[in-house]
């Protein structure tokens, strides 16, 4: 299967941004960061970049600070590793989606154990 430029670019903008924030980046404000996907616009020009961090809520706070006074230093360190005419600009977001899928797990872990005492009180009668 083919896959379009732009999800390639996005691959290798994850690879490169990882790398630069966890070797280049002296920020004490920045945490603990894991870029989880780039989203690149298919003419190359606009990333939209998720990251999680493992911490507080105050920890994600100054860390989403961090990133944004870092962009532009992280956006030049993309070009030299990028072999494309035009680097692309950064947006950095927070993604929820892993919160949310363990408070989901949560949820349905719990659902399990309440029909668990549920069926184990019936079969006492």
């Amino acid at each position: 299967m083919e896959y379009p430029r732009s999800y390639r670019v996005g691959e290798l903008i994850v690879k490169h941004i990882s790398e630069i924030i966890s070797r280049g980046l002296k920020d004490p404000r920045i945490g603990f960061v894991t870029i989880t996907a780039v989203d690149v616009t298919q003419d190359l020009r606009y990333a939209k970049v998720f990251y999680t961090v493992i911490g507080t809520d105050r920890e994600r706070k100054e860390t989403a600070v961090g990133i944004e006074k870092a962009t532009p230093y992280i956006r030049r360190q993309l070009a030299s590793k990028l072999t494309i005419r035009h680097t692309p600009e950064l947006t950095f977001v927070y993604d929820e989606s892993i919160e949310y899928g363990d408070h989901i797990a949560s949820l349905l872990k719990e659902i399990h154990n309440e029909s668990e005492n549920d069926s184990g009180d019936t079969e006492k009668d």
